[in-house]
């Protein structure tokens, strides 16, 4: 695989900004962009559906060249599925944001603002908060409803 892994460690360390952003190449599409402010970002460069697209993997040194390098198999291995890595990104921030709206915590929230504006007793309201807050949100809180068993 000749043209492949052409960075190291320690040129991705020394790497100076300049005036303009800048990048070095790795080879199968990832580089790193050396932006003028001194940041270090890893992305990938593919095209798909006759489109060329660029994904981020992140930030150097929060993300290590062999990090990277791991990130941009899994999204050429992807595109060999004929999958988009970008969409799918996409879709699974989208399925994280849903299944975080539609925790115990978030529902049960729901449910006690509507006890609220039904206009449950004051001492009921406090029992029931004390209930989620201390009792259920610290142990299912996090966990979407449709995941609850009994």
């Amino acid at each position: 695989m000749a043209g492949l892994h052409k960075l190291t460690e320690l040129v991705v360390r020394q790497a100076k900004p300049k005036v303009k952003p800048y990048k070095l190449t790795d080879g199968g599409g990832l580089y790193l962009e050396v932006m003028p402010n001194g940041s270090k970002y890893w992305r990938m460069k593919y095209h798909f559906a006759h489109k060329e697209k660029r994904l981020a993997f992140g930030v150097y040194p929060h993300v290590a060249l062999t990090d990277a390098r791991e990130q941009n198999r899994l999204a050429k291995a992807m595109l060999r599925d004929g999958n988009d890595p970008g969409l799918a990104r996409k879709q699974e921030k989208l399925d994280k944001r849903i299944s975080h709206s539609n925790s115990f915590a978030a529902i049960a929230a729901e449910w006690f603002e509507k006890r609220k504006a039904e206009g449950a007793a004051k001492v009921t309201l406090e029992k029931l908060d004390w209930i989620l807050d201390k009792k259920l949100n610290p142990f299912i809180g996090d966990i979407p409803v449709a995941e609850l068993k009994a």
